[in-house]
Protein backbone atom coordinates (compact mmCIF):
# COMPACT_ATOMS: atom_id res chain seq x y z
CA UNK A 1 0.00 0.00 0.00
CA UNK A 2 1.38 3.52 -0.79
CA UNK A 3 1.29 5.34 2.35
CA UNK A 4 1.10 9.00 1.61
CA UNK A 5 1.77 11.53 5.16
CA UNK A 6 0.47 14.89 5.86
CA UNK A 7 0.30 16.76 8.96
CA UNK A 8 3.76 16.82 11.22
CA UNK A 9 5.29 14.24 9.30
CA UNK A 10 4.53 15.45 5.74
CA UNK A 11 7.49 18.19 5.84
CA UNK A 12 10.49 15.70 6.66
CA UNK A 13 9.48 12.45 4.72
CA UNK A 14 10.83 11.08 1.82
CA UNK A 15 10.28 9.61 -1.33
CA UNK A 16 9.40 6.28 -0.63
CA UNK A 17 10.12 5.75 2.65
CA UNK A 18 8.65 7.23 5.89
CA UNK A 19 10.85 9.87 7.93
CA UNK A 20 11.72 8.63 11.11
CA UNK A 21 10.30 10.32 14.07
CA UNK A 22 12.42 12.05 17.02
CA UNK A 23 13.48 10.23 20.34
CA UNK A 24 11.21 10.47 23.21
CA UNK A 25 12.58 11.52 26.29
CA UNK A 26 11.27 10.91 29.82
CA UNK A 27 13.84 12.96 32.50
CA UNK A 28 13.17 12.39 35.87
CA UNK A 29 9.20 12.89 35.64
CA UNK A 30 7.64 13.29 39.28
CA UNK A 31 3.81 13.73 39.73
CA UNK A 32 2.44 14.26 43.10
CA UNK A 33 -1.17 14.03 44.36
CA UNK A 34 -2.06 15.47 47.74
CA UNK A 35 1.30 14.44 48.84
CA UNK A 36 1.40 10.85 47.10
CA UNK A 37 4.11 10.43 44.69
CA UNK A 38 2.54 8.66 41.67
CA UNK A 39 5.57 9.14 40.24
CA UNK A 40 9.19 9.22 41.34
CA UNK A 41 11.94 10.82 38.76
CA UNK A 42 11.18 8.09 36.19
CA UNK A 43 13.47 8.40 33.15
CA UNK A 44 13.29 6.28 29.90
CA UNK A 45 14.44 6.69 26.23
CA UNK A 46 11.59 5.77 23.54
CA UNK A 47 14.35 5.07 20.33
CA UNK A 48 12.79 6.61 17.02
CA UNK A 49 10.91 3.60 15.42
CA UNK A 50 11.05 1.36 18.05
CA UNK A 51 8.10 -0.37 19.89
CA UNK A 52 8.66 0.64 23.65
CA UNK A 53 6.45 -1.26 26.16
CA UNK A 54 5.78 0.32 29.63
CA UNK A 55 4.65 -2.13 32.07
CA UNK A 56 4.27 -2.73 35.96
CA UNK A 57 1.96 -3.83 38.73
CA UNK A 58 -1.54 -2.41 39.22
CA UNK A 59 -1.17 0.84 40.65
CA UNK A 60 2.56 1.06 39.31
CA UNK A 61 2.24 4.71 37.91
CA UNK A 62 1.66 3.35 33.86
CA UNK A 63 -1.39 5.88 33.33
CA UNK A 64 -0.11 8.86 35.00
CA UNK A 65 3.02 8.45 33.08
CA UNK A 66 0.74 8.06 30.09
CA UNK A 67 -1.10 11.12 31.17
CA UNK A 68 2.08 13.22 31.41
CA UNK A 69 3.00 11.98 27.97
CA UNK A 70 -0.44 13.19 26.21
CA UNK A 71 -0.78 16.31 28.34
CA UNK A 72 -3.18 15.31 30.45
CA UNK A 73 -1.53 15.94 33.95
CA UNK A 74 1.31 18.37 34.62
CA UNK A 75 4.31 17.06 36.34
CA UNK A 76 6.20 18.64 39.54
CA UNK A 77 9.13 18.11 38.16
CA UNK A 78 11.45 16.52 35.31
CA UNK A 79 11.29 16.94 31.21
CA UNK A 80 9.53 15.33 28.56
CA UNK A 81 11.06 16.24 25.29
CA UNK A 82 10.20 15.02 21.71
CA UNK A 83 13.68 15.48 19.73
CA UNK A 84 14.41 19.23 20.71
CA UNK A 85 10.87 20.25 21.50
CA UNK A 86 10.23 20.02 25.05
CA UNK A 87 6.35 19.20 25.78
CA UNK A 88 6.36 19.25 29.40
CA UNK A 89 3.07 20.91 30.32
CA UNK A 90 1.83 21.79 27.36
CA UNK A 91 -2.14 21.52 26.64
CA UNK A 92 -3.01 18.00 25.17
CA UNK A 93 -4.29 19.64 21.77
CA UNK A 94 -0.53 21.38 21.28
CA UNK A 95 1.24 18.06 21.90
CA UNK A 96 -1.19 16.28 19.64
CA UNK A 97 -0.39 18.86 16.86
CA UNK A 98 3.13 18.27 18.25
CA UNK A 99 2.53 15.03 16.59
CA UNK A 100 1.95 12.38 19.55
CA UNK A 101 -1.54 10.37 19.28
CA UNK A 102 -2.58 8.59 22.44
CA UNK A 103 -5.66 5.38 22.44
CA UNK A 104 -7.27 4.67 25.89
CA UNK A 105 -7.82 1.90 27.88
CA UNK A 106 -11.71 2.53 27.25
CA UNK A 107 -13.68 3.10 24.17
CA UNK A 108 -14.48 6.26 23.46
CA UNK A 109 -17.46 6.72 21.44
CA UNK A 110 -19.27 4.27 19.61
CA UNK A 111 -21.95 6.74 17.71
CA UNK A 112 -21.55 7.13 13.83
CA UNK A 113 -19.52 5.10 11.30
CA UNK A 114 -16.15 3.88 11.65
CA UNK A 115 -15.24 6.43 8.72
CA UNK A 116 -16.92 8.90 10.63
CA UNK A 117 -14.99 8.89 13.64
CA UNK A 118 -11.62 8.51 11.39
CA UNK A 119 -12.89 11.76 10.21
CA UNK A 120 -12.45 13.04 13.81
CA UNK A 121 -9.12 12.34 14.00
CA UNK A 122 -8.47 14.17 10.40
CA UNK A 123 -9.93 17.47 12.73
CA UNK A 124 -7.18 18.81 13.71
CA UNK A 125 -5.62 18.95 10.37
CA UNK A 126 -8.08 20.44 8.45
CA UNK A 127 -7.13 24.08 6.93
CA UNK A 128 -10.51 24.89 5.74
CA UNK A 129 -12.37 27.54 7.95
CA UNK A 130 -16.02 27.14 9.24
CA UNK A 131 -17.27 29.64 6.55
CA UNK A 132 -15.80 27.46 3.86
CA UNK A 133 -16.39 23.93 4.67
CA UNK A 134 -20.28 25.55 5.59
CA UNK A 135 -20.29 27.36 1.98
CA UNK A 136 -18.30 24.14 0.68
CA UNK A 137 -15.94 26.18 -1.34
CA UNK A 138 -14.05 24.16 -3.48
CA UNK A 139 -10.65 24.76 -1.81
CA UNK A 140 -12.97 22.88 1.35
CA UNK A 141 -14.54 20.01 -0.79
CA UNK A 142 -11.30 19.50 -2.06
CA UNK A 143 -9.75 19.08 1.30
CA UNK A 144 -12.17 17.10 2.78
CA UNK A 145 -11.82 14.66 -0.38
CA UNK A 146 -8.48 14.24 0.61
CA UNK A 147 -8.90 13.45 3.66
CA UNK A 148 -11.91 10.99 3.40
CA UNK A 149 -9.00 9.23 0.61
CA UNK A 150 -6.73 9.46 3.72
CA UNK A 151 -8.85 7.75 5.92
CA UNK A 152 -10.16 4.69 3.74
CA UNK A 153 -6.14 4.28 3.47
CA UNK A 154 -5.82 3.85 7.33
CA UNK A 155 -8.82 1.98 7.81
CA UNK A 156 -7.19 -0.56 4.91
CA UNK A 157 -4.24 -0.11 7.53
CA UNK A 158 -5.94 -1.14 10.32
CA UNK A 159 -7.80 -4.10 8.93
CA UNK A 160 -11.25 -2.03 9.09
CA UNK A 161 -11.93 -1.51 5.34
CA UNK A 162 -14.54 -3.83 4.99
CA UNK A 163 -16.12 -1.63 8.21
CA UNK A 164 -16.01 1.83 7.00
CA UNK A 165 -18.99 2.79 6.61
CA UNK A 166 -20.53 0.22 9.01
CA UNK A 167 -21.80 2.07 12.25
CA UNK A 168 -19.02 1.23 15.19
CA UNK A 169 -21.83 0.06 17.51
CA UNK A 170 -22.37 -3.31 15.16
CA UNK A 171 -18.85 -3.94 15.13
CA UNK A 172 -17.30 -6.69 17.34
CA UNK A 173 -15.63 -5.57 20.94
CA UNK A 174 -12.09 -6.03 19.27
CA UNK A 175 -13.14 -4.26 15.75
CA UNK A 176 -14.42 -1.11 18.11
CA UNK A 177 -10.81 -1.10 19.76
CA UNK A 178 -8.89 -1.09 16.14
CA UNK A 179 -11.38 2.12 15.13
CA UNK A 180 -9.86 3.88 18.55
CA UNK A 181 -6.23 3.24 17.07
CA UNK A 182 -6.96 3.66 14.02
CA UNK A 183 -8.48 7.29 14.98
CA UNK A 184 -5.23 8.33 16.98
CA UNK A 185 -3.55 6.70 13.06
CA UNK A 186 -5.41 9.59 11.04
CA UNK A 187 -4.05 12.35 13.06
CA UNK A 188 -0.78 11.54 11.37
CA UNK A 189 1.68 11.03 14.79
CA UNK A 190 5.06 10.83 15.25
CA UNK A 191 4.61 8.47 18.59
CA UNK A 192 1.59 6.85 19.39
CA UNK A 193 0.52 6.03 22.99
CA UNK A 194 -1.58 3.06 23.29
CA UNK A 195 -3.05 2.17 26.71
CA UNK A 196 -4.08 -1.45 26.93
CA UNK A 197 -4.87 -1.43 23.03
CA UNK A 198 -5.64 -5.56 23.67
CA UNK A 199 -7.06 -5.50 27.02
CA UNK A 200 -10.80 -7.62 27.19
CA UNK A 201 -10.19 -9.32 23.79
CA UNK A 202 -10.02 -12.80 22.99
CA UNK A 203 -6.90 -14.90 21.73
CA UNK A 204 -7.54 -14.29 18.12
CA UNK A 205 -8.28 -10.16 18.37
CA UNK A 206 -5.40 -10.07 20.20
CA UNK A 207 -3.51 -11.81 17.64
CA UNK A 208 -5.07 -9.48 14.71
CA UNK A 209 -4.15 -6.22 16.95
CA UNK A 210 -0.67 -7.17 17.51
CA UNK A 211 -0.41 -7.57 13.51
CA UNK A 212 -1.71 -3.98 13.42
CA UNK A 213 0.50 -2.73 15.70
CA UNK A 214 3.65 -4.15 13.65
CA UNK A 215 2.56 -2.89 10.73
CA UNK A 216 1.60 0.78 11.46
CA UNK A 217 5.22 0.62 13.14
CA UNK A 218 6.80 -0.90 9.84
CA UNK A 219 4.60 0.98 7.29
CA UNK A 220 4.55 4.48 8.86
CA UNK A 221 7.79 4.51 10.37
CA UNK A 222 6.34 6.08 14.15
CA UNK A 223 7.25 5.12 17.58
CA UNK A 224 5.20 3.21 19.40
CA UNK A 225 4.78 3.47 23.56
CA UNK A 226 2.77 0.48 24.99
CA UNK A 227 1.00 -0.09 28.36
CA UNK A 228 -0.22 -3.42 28.14
CA UNK A 229 -1.00 -6.05 31.17
CA UNK A 230 -0.72 -9.19 28.18
CA UNK A 231 2.88 -10.00 28.90
CA UNK A 232 3.11 -12.67 26.35
CA UNK A 233 2.48 -9.87 23.79
CA UNK A 234 4.72 -7.30 25.24
CA UNK A 235 7.65 -10.01 25.12
CA UNK A 236 6.77 -10.72 21.42
CA UNK A 237 6.14 -7.28 20.34
CA UNK A 238 8.53 -4.65 22.11
CA UNK A 239 11.69 -4.16 21.43
CA UNK A 240 12.57 -2.44 24.95
CA UNK A 241 10.97 -2.75 28.25
CA UNK A 242 10.60 -0.83 30.98
CA UNK A 243 9.31 -1.53 34.31
CA UNK A 244 7.45 0.14 36.78
CA UNK A 245 6.80 -0.08 40.31
CA UNK A 246 5.47 2.01 43.39
CA UNK A 247 6.18 4.94 40.77
CA UNK A 248 9.86 4.26 40.28
CA UNK A 249 11.76 2.83 37.43
CA UNK A 250 12.12 -0.96 38.70
CA UNK A 251 14.05 -2.22 35.36
CA UNK A 252 14.88 -1.39 31.62
CA UNK A 253 16.25 -3.93 28.87
CA UNK A 254 15.31 -5.84 26.31
CA UNK A 255 12.21 -8.65 26.43
CA UNK A 256 14.78 -11.27 27.08
CA UNK A 257 16.27 -9.36 29.86
CA UNK A 258 13.16 -7.89 31.47
CA UNK A 259 11.91 -10.94 31.40
CA UNK A 260 14.41 -12.40 33.26
CA UNK A 261 15.25 -10.24 35.85
CA UNK A 262 14.87 -11.01 39.62
CA UNK A 263 13.51 -7.85 40.59
CA UNK A 264 11.02 -8.06 38.09
CA UNK A 265 10.06 -11.40 39.11
CA UNK A 266 9.16 -10.50 42.61
CA UNK A 267 7.72 -7.75 42.05
CA UNK A 268 5.26 -9.39 39.56
CA UNK A 269 5.59 -12.78 41.26
CA UNK A 270 6.91 -12.12 44.76
CA UNK A 271 9.73 -14.71 43.53
CA UNK A 272 13.13 -14.17 42.35
CA UNK A 273 12.91 -17.55 40.53
CA UNK A 274 12.38 -17.91 36.79
CA UNK A 275 8.72 -18.57 36.15
CA UNK A 276 6.75 -19.54 32.89
CA UNK A 277 4.49 -16.49 32.61
CA UNK A 278 7.56 -14.39 32.04
CA UNK A 279 10.82 -16.10 31.69
CA UNK A 280 9.73 -19.10 28.92
CA UNK A 281 7.81 -16.99 26.18
CA UNK A 282 8.21 -18.73 22.87
CA UNK A 283 8.85 -16.34 20.21
CA UNK A 284 6.52 -15.23 17.49
CA UNK A 285 6.07 -17.29 14.19
CA UNK A 286 5.49 -15.82 11.09
CA UNK A 287 2.31 -13.44 12.14
CA UNK A 288 0.64 -12.65 15.26
CA UNK A 289 -2.37 -13.89 13.06
CA UNK A 290 -1.32 -17.44 13.03
CA UNK A 291 -1.59 -17.75 16.68
CA UNK A 292 -5.06 -19.21 17.32
CA UNK A 293 -6.99 -18.08 20.43
CA UNK A 294 -6.15 -21.61 22.47
CA UNK A 295 -2.14 -21.04 22.73
CA UNK A 296 -2.95 -17.42 24.63
CA UNK A 297 -3.14 -18.87 27.77
CA UNK A 298 -0.44 -20.79 27.91
CA UNK A 299 2.25 -18.37 27.01
CA UNK A 300 0.27 -15.47 28.48
CA UNK A 301 0.37 -13.76 32.56
CA UNK A 302 -3.18 -14.01 33.38
CA UNK A 303 -4.92 -10.46 32.31
CA UNK A 304 -4.86 -8.15 34.70
CA UNK A 305 -7.59 -5.12 34.97
CA UNK A 306 -6.14 -1.45 36.53
CA UNK A 307 -8.39 -0.58 39.71
CA UNK A 308 -9.74 2.83 39.94
CA UNK A 309 -6.73 3.67 41.45
CA UNK A 310 -4.70 3.79 38.66
CA UNK A 311 -6.62 5.67 36.60
CA UNK A 312 -6.83 7.92 39.37
CA UNK A 313 -2.83 8.28 39.72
Amino acid sequence: MNIRTTGPTAACATAGSPAAPPALHVRDVTVRFAGLTALDAVSFTVTPGSVHALIGPNGAGKSTCFNVLSGLCRPAGGQVLLGDTDLTGLAPHRIAALGVARTFQNIVTTEGTVADNLMLGRHALSRAGFAASALRLPSAVREQRAHLERVHEIAALTGLAAHVDTPVALLSYGDRKRVELARALCLEPRVLLLDEPVAGMNGAERAATADVVRTVREQLGLSVVLVEHDMGLVMRLADEVTVLDFGRRLAHGTPEEIRRHPEVLRAYLGTGAPDENLGSIAPPGPTEAARTAQEAPATEAPQATEPPGENAQ
